[in-house]
């Protein structure tokens, strides 16, 4: 479909690039965790409405977010090999344009989230104010990932106070687990820009780390998966929860061997991987609901 666009509607190319809709990894990212709060809140059976609006806020608001980061970064993308291509970068489009695109993406989302309720309604500004951040933190911290991971996990306690109203502990350590892992995938991204980071002053995760980098990646999967166990401890699941986590288990092993030489592709394609491995884990949780049952 999109190959279709780019070839019959070449003018209307530019903004998918800028929104990254040729690229959806990191909509799934953002949708897995999305999907594992509202099947836990909603103990197996999430209201249909909810996983529809969520499902349509994961893409908008990654959108939102990809047109953002690229307005933040508009003068640097042109200095960083994997990024050049991008249109802020070559001036396909401009600064205007894409603020004006992100100005509507706000509008669309604001409209989700008015069908729910209040509570969900407030916490939904703290979402917003992360999605603004995030881009910016890359100028004065080295953890920028810190701050994605705080944005990609904001969608844990709106998904809790949608379907209960409320956003109990059990909902914390779901969005502490997301940004443990979150945190460990966008490091393996940035290990693919390091070089080109260094030069022109960009601060990350991976530069940070230096040659801790594959450990510290390590200790974070490990924490992850630990998180994830005590969901599972917490909330009395069974076999299939757990098979899910054995999932993910054997996705960050390969991908361990993927960055074993910090080459650019190989740790990109060890970033991409992380969509099996959130995928494993939904499977186990729906499996859990739908065989084992849910507390």
């Amino acid at each position: 479909m999109l190959a279709f666009v780019e070839h019959r509607y070449p003018a209307l190319w530019p903004w998918i690039q800028l929104m990254r809709l040729e690229k959806p990894i990191g909509s799934m990212l953002l949708m897995w965790p999305t999907l594992w709060a509202l099947w836990i809140a909603g103990e197996g059976t999430p209201s249909l409405k909810h996983i529809i609006i969520f499902v349509l806020g994961v893409y908008v608001m990654r959108a939102a977010g990809c047109v953002i980061n690229d307005y933040a970064d508009r003068d640097f993308d042109g200095h960083v090999a994997r990024t050049e291509g991008r249109p802020l970068a070559t001036g396909a489009l401009s600064s205007k344009q894409a603020l004006a695109l992100f100005a509507g993406l706000g509008l669309v989302a604001l409209v989700l989230v008015l069908f729910l309720n209040r509570f969900t309604l407030l916490l939904s500004f703290g979402g917003l104010g992360l999605a603004l951040l995030y881009p910016f933190t890359k100028r004065f911290t080295y953890l920028p990932q810190l701050f994605l991971g705080a944005a990609f996990s904001w969608a844990v306690p709106m998904a809790f106070a949608a379907e209960t109203g409320a956003v109990p502990e059990i909902a914390w350590l779901l969005f502490i687990t997301n940004l443990l892992w979150t945190v460990a995938y966008d490091t393996e991204y940035a290990m693919c820009d390091r070089e080109d980071d260094l030069k022109i002053g960009i601060k990350s995760t991976a530069i940070l780390f230096g040659d801790l980098d594959k450990l510290i990646i390590g200790v974070l999967q490990g924490l992850t998966l630990v998180a994830l166990w005590l969901v599972g401890q917490r909330l009395g699941f069974a076999w299939p929860w757990y098979l899910g986590l054995a999932g993910m288990a054997a996705g960050f092993i390969h991908q361990q061997w993927r960055i074993r030489y910090r080459e650019r592709w190989p740790c990109f394609h060890a970033f991409l991987s992380n969509h099996w491995a959130g995928g494993c884990v939904f499977v186990g949780l729906y499996l859990q609901y739908l065989i084992a049952g849910g507390v």
